[in-house]
């Protein structure tokens, strides 16, 4: 059994793969819980309880095996119009004006290789549970291994993506290759139950950077009406040198600038979930978890890749004569390299998550479950890494009161919502089970903050599923569930994407464009259960 088990971690580790947008709980966890909505909180699944309220594992009894596997693939697009009077300090011919992101796929990490490069239409995270319990016994042992968490996307495909300024590759995911567990058997009527997942996180960005902002703006025009063509000019020589970077140093808000990529992974994250479960008649039953949170530690490596404009703009200022001091003043780099690396670290927290339900049986061939739950988003409020070195492309941001350049603060503002699932079970016939789930999804993303590294507006998850029993020990399930959902920013209203505002270099790529995107995300996943 253990044998069985060790290998099963080592299947999970090297081919599990996340296939959603920021912010999902309890998806591509648990077959039989996708199918009801995720509504199993007083009538956790089996094995699977060790997630979703551990308390449930006191009802399982014998030895036990889950194996569970699910494919998952996501779909996201936007579209980019000029805000009315648009203007960035004096440019309009934005050339993202009138565009739209192309085909997104996913990728994967592998923890202890890395990403292989692999682009995928859809993903597969497999995952096994065993449970053991000795006749007559109030305790029931168990682990399972299965993505907690997770958000992927690649926009490589087309190298003139619009969506290339938000996330070219990211991928964010959690994922539990080990759960120690324990459910107790109280009386007939109340069980407890405490899980101890442990979690393997990656956090992936590559993402190209541009700067549309006023000041940037103002500073390419004074440019255009100083500067000759070929960048020559004696005057600008004896002066500030704002000429002295050639053509390739004209400063534009719509040029790319740079490219970031960091690669962070925290091997060995765990946490603790608390459940409880009280079942007083076959007919109601009521159930709530508490899933610990973590402020993840993770540590790996960054490079960043500065495009001309910057390196030669800050280079013809230093061969100046009042350039090196005006620099000094404004805490400007003497250069800026084509490419600095190095190590970085970052503590990013993993939202504490409470979820309560209740089941409702009226008579034998219906059961209706319906869920509340709530997830501590708001500890997002920004993404805050350490380097380990001053990065010589973020100390020209100083000139935008960003003071410290050995640090990078990505702001965030989520918030933590409440939200509703629903599932209904039909059982027709003893062996058979029809299921569907329903869950009007809030987004923990506000308006005002919803960007493209995080495109998950509001969405409904629409599921169904069957479970039926081949025999007294082994019984199957099978899922499908489709999730969708639209969000709209007009021009200026989310500060993470598109606001123009004089000072907004930390982020807003897309400054003055309306943006309307999407999200559609399909999973199916199949399950076998046997009993020993």
């Amino acid at each position: 059994m253990m044998r069985r088990l060790a290998i099963a971690a080592a299947v999970a580790c090297a081919f599990a793969a996340p296939a959603h947008a920021a912010l999902t709980e309890n998806l591509t966890t648990s077959v039989v819980a996708m199918a009801m909505g995720n509504a199993v909180t007083a009538d956790p699944p089996g094995i699977q309880s060790i997630h979703f309220n551990p308390a449930g594992l006191a009802r399982l009894t014998g030895d036990s095996e889950s194996i569970h596997n699910f494919v998952a693939s996501i779909r996201t697009s936007a579209s980019f119009t000029p805000g009315q009077g648009f203007d960035v300090g004096g440019w309009r011919d934005d050339p993202l004006s009138n565009t739209s992101t192309g085909p997104v796929r996913q990728i994967m990490y592998v923890p202890g290789y890395g990403m292989p490069g692999w682009r995928l239409p859809a993903v597969a995270v497999p995952g096994i549970g065993m449970a053991w319990n000795k006749a007559g016994s109030p305790w029931t042992f168990a682990t399972d291994s299965y993505m907690a968490q997770a958000m992927s996307l690649d926009r490589t495909t087309d190298p003139n993506d619009p969506g290339q300024y938000q996330g070219r590759q990211l991928q964010i995911q959690r994922l539990v290759y080990a759960a120690p567990s324990v459910g107790y058997k109280y009386s007939d009527t109340l069980r407890f139950g405490v899980s101890v997942p442990i979690a393997h996180a990656a956090f992936v960005v590559d993402t190209n950077m541009r700067f549309p902002n006023e000041l940037l703006g103002v500073f390419g025009q004074l440019q255009k009406g100083w500067c000759p063509e070929d960048g020559g000019n004696i005057i600008d020589v004896f002066g500030f040198g704002v000429c002295g970077g050639g053509k390739d140093g004209m400063v534009s808000p719509f040029k790319k600038a740079a490219n970031m990529r960091v690669e962070l992974t925290s091997p060995f994250d765990p946490t603790i979930n608390f459940g409880v479960l009280w079942e007083p008649s076959p007919k109601l039953a009521i159930g709530a978890v508490y899933q610990g949170g973590s402020k993840t530690h993770y540590t790996g490596n960054y490079v960043f890749t500065t495009d001309p404009m910057l390196r030669n703009f800050v280079r013809g200022m230093n061969a100046s004569l009042l350039g090196p001091i005006a620099g000094a003043v404004l805490g400007f780099p003497s250069s800026i390299p084509a490419e600095q690396k190095g190590n970085m670290s970052a503590t990013i927290p993993f939202p504490a998550h409470l979820q309560v339900g209740i089941k409702l049986k009226p008579v034998k061939y219906i059961q209706l479950n319906v869920d509340a739950s709530y997830a501590r988003w708001s500890e997002w409020d920004a993404l805050r890494f350490q380097f380990d070195q001053s990065v010589k492309l973020l100390e020209v941001a100083r000139l935008y009161g960003i003071p410290d350049s050995g640090k990078l603060v990505i702001p965030r503002g989520y918030k933590s919502v409440v939200n509703f699932a629903y599932g209904l079970q039909l059982n027709p016939i003893d062996r058979l089970s029809i299921r569907l789930g329903f869950e009007p999804r809030k987004s923990s993303v506000p308006t005002d903050k919803i960007d493209l590294l995080a495109p998950l507006p509001d969405t409904k998850l629409l599921s169904a599923g069957i479970g039926f029993k081949l025999n007294k020990n082994t019984d199957i399930n099978i899922t499908g569930s489709y999730m969708t959902g639209k969000f709209n920013a007009p021009a200026n209203t989310s500060c993470n994407m598109n606001c123009n505002t004089f000072l907004n270099i930390i982020y807003n790529p897309y400054a003055g464009q309306d943006v309307r995107g999407d999200i559609h995300v399909r999973y199916f996943g199949f399950e076998i259960n046997k009993r020993f």
